[in-house]
């Protein structure tokens, strides 16, 4: 007959459980991403981890056992990758498209792993899992061996600040557990990861569907000599973080919850902080000592990295969301112009000149591409020159910005050395980028104060600043219309200057060509020559196709308020087409001239512009009259 339970047995009942709580809560945690091409048997390696270490409900085996017979994936056998890819598209295409992350635990440690999709398409998705894990286990198909996406993966592990490799050799079965083809595979993988620098590479043969060298050594395979996967796992050394890193809290919000206080929240990017040390604010430069760290769970001694919490200080200085909070002895870096690595994650190449959006942890700014020094070849390593980025390319580019941001190189610092770019229109993330170094001129290239400034010499010439910007397809009358403004404004006393398409491309522009990167780069170069020429006071008037809305909002947010006039000669292409006074229509419709705007290269219309231009219903002089009138009508004539 069983015993009833006595108040000492409940009590020793409740002390163990604390004690198991309190040694699960400190066992350590691992981070690590599974890669490689596709259909290389990543998911169904997670599948088996989570079932061999008996971390799943009965109902959750049940419902797999269910799911492998109805879709067939594996015959009788489980298909243990639908215990991860949980999207549709996923199970029906039998790939991963997202990244699915996955809590386990054993006796020994936490982890957390991310499973990434292998193909080329969603390589984003796979630097997104990289950026954060620990350890990288790239598999590869035993059967196929070391593939392009393979060396793709392992390059941007790299790249990310991952230095412990996993070769996780898989479908071992497919390949009668032969040790010669292992043997191959990873004498192939060594070769091509000698330049990438990884503190360790461990090479472990598998078969994840058959869970041989997944938790236990396989007897199938005892030629190796090395450890089983995740015995592997539960004992390789972690990156600790450094208690001497310097201080780093971005701020995400200033916490006023009423006027006896006033903190700084965020969490930890680096270092110990502790009340009484010194700090330094970025960009302001203004410092002061933290007087407490408040959390939810009340006041700290001491905080470290990955901390959430709040700081108070002495003193009441000017602290917005967005700064970054440094240790006093140790402040990041400002600049804003850098060299960075970056991985383009979008369909549409990435175009030096063009302007994106440049959010780092904790800020967002204007940023352009001003140089792409070269683009790296993921299977051989080799540096080479390039015009642009695409989809999954890898590239090394100098930036410059519309003001300094607060750094420190990724390799020192992921969370304050890593960037992304966000495309200005669709909102879109494109890129992300890792910074190497500020640029020596960021230093050496300040603002020259001036006395004279653009007001003073617009008024001694009795006008208004101001650029007038005249967009259109080839042959829509834009050159005409701005040289017969032009004459207008002479015949008026006016001081102006024409900068035309043609005209330019013999000079300032001679180097480039007609490709969208080219293309992008010419209006970067006017937009600039107009600025220097509202500067000196002049009314500037720019002919130029300028196709993309990009570039053209670029030009305005150069200029001040009122100085940019977007005027849209808004000929048809049907009409333009039919006067091609230069035959250029004709020669891009037989294929003798390429990237021609309006045939084989996009023409983007302006939405709003101040003025639009219909030269199917004006003629040329009534559109420069009108164009005189809106001049005369919004001051820029009677200073």
């Amino acid at each position: 007959m069983a015993r009833a339970a006595t108040l000492e047995d409940v009590g020793s009942n409740a002390e163990d459980i604390v004690a198991h709580l309190d040694a699960h809560e400190r066992k350590s945690m691992l981070r690590f991403i599974t890669c490689g091409s596709v259909d290389d048997g990543k998911s169904t390696l997670i599948g088996r981890l989570l079932y061999d270490t008996k971390l799943l409900y009965d109902d959750q085996i049940a419902t797999l056992e269910a799911d492998s017979r109805r879709m067939g994936t594996q015959g009788e056998k489980i298909d243990f990758a639908l215990l991860v890819d949980g999207l549709a598209a996923e199970r029906e295409q039998g790939i991963t498209i997202d990244v699915a992350y996955r809590f386990f635990s054993t006796e020994r440690r936490k982890f957390i792993v991310a499973d990434t999709p292998g193909h080329e398409q969603y390589t984003r998705n796979m630097a997104t899992g990289a950026s954060t894990a620990d350890v990288a286990v790239i598999l590869v198909d035993a059967r196929q061996g070391i593939l392009t996406q393979t060396r793709r993966h392992s390059f941007i592990c790299q790249l990310v600040g991952i230095r412990r490799i996993v070769l996780a050799v898989n479908k071992m079965d497919l390949v009668g557990y032969a040790r010669e083809r292992f043997d191959a595979i990873e004498a192939d993988y060594r070769r091509f990861a000698e330049g990438l620098g990884f503190e360790s590479i461990v090479a472990i043969p598998i078969s994840a569907l058959e869970g041989d060298n997944i938790t236990t050594r396989s007897t199938r395979m005892q030629w190796h000599n090395g450890s089983a996967l995740l015995p592997y796992l539960e004992t390789v050394k972690l990156d600790e973080a450094k208690a001497d890193a310097p201080f780093r809290l971005p701020v995400q919000w200033v916490n006023r919850p009423n006027l006896d206080f006033r903190g700084f929240s965020g969490t930890i990017a680096s270092g110990v902080i502790r009340p009484g040390d010194e700090i330094v604010v970025a960009p302001s430069g203004k410092r002061s000592r933290v007087k407490s760290i408040e959390t939810m769970d009340g006041p700290l001694d001491a905080a470290a990295t990955g901390k959430a919490v709040t700081l108070t200080l002495v003193d009441e200085i000017d602290i917005s969301r967005g700064d970054l909070i440094c240790g006093g002895a140790s402040p990041a870096e400002q600049t804003d112009q850098f060299a960075a690595h970056v991985v383009w994650m979008a369909e549409d190449g990435m175009l030096p000149g063009r302007q994106y959006i440049l959010k780092t942890d904790n800020t967002s700014v204007s940023g352009t591409v001003t140089d792409l020094k070269y683009k790296i070849n993921v299977n051989t390593l080799e540096r080479q020159p390039a015009k642009t980025l695409d989809l999954n390319e890898v590239g090394v580019c100098n930036f410059s910005l519309a003001k300094p941001v607060a750094f420190d190189p990724y390799k020192e610092n992921h969370r304050t050395g890593s960037f992304i770019l966000i495309d200005r229109l669709s909102n879109a993330t494109v890129a992300a980028g890792m910074i190497d170094f500020s640029l020596r001129r960021a230093q050496n290239v300040h603002w020259q104060s001036l006395d004279v400034d653009k007001k003073v010499r617009a008024t001694a010439k009795h006008q208004r600043q101001c650029v007038l910007w005249f967009t259109g397809l080839s042959g829509s009358g834009k050159s005409t219309i701005a040289n017969l403004v032009e004459k207008r404004l002479a015949d008026m006393g006016r001081h102006t200057y024409i900068l035309d398409g043609d005209n330019v491309r013999h000079g300032l522009n001679k180097d480039l060509g007609f490709t969208d990167a080219d293309r992008v780069e010419n209006i970067r170069r006017v937009a600039e020559t107009a600025k220097l020429m509202a500067d000196a006071g002049l009314i500037c008037l720019v002919s130029f196709i300028s196709p993309f809305a990009s570039e053209r909002r670029m030009a305005r947010e150069l200029l001040e308020d009122g100085e940019f006039i977007e005027i849209h000669v808004a000929t048809p292409l049907a009409v333009c087409e039919k006067r091609d006074v230069k035959g250029l229509y004709a020669k891009a419709r037989r294929g003798e001239i390429k990237n021609f705007t309006g045939i084989d290269s996009d023409y983007e219309a302006p939405a709003a512009p101040e003025i639009r231009v219909d030269t199917t219903t004006r003629s040329a002089e009534d559109a420069a009259a009108d164009i005189v009138r809106f001049l005369e009508e919004g001051g820029y004539l009677g200073l």
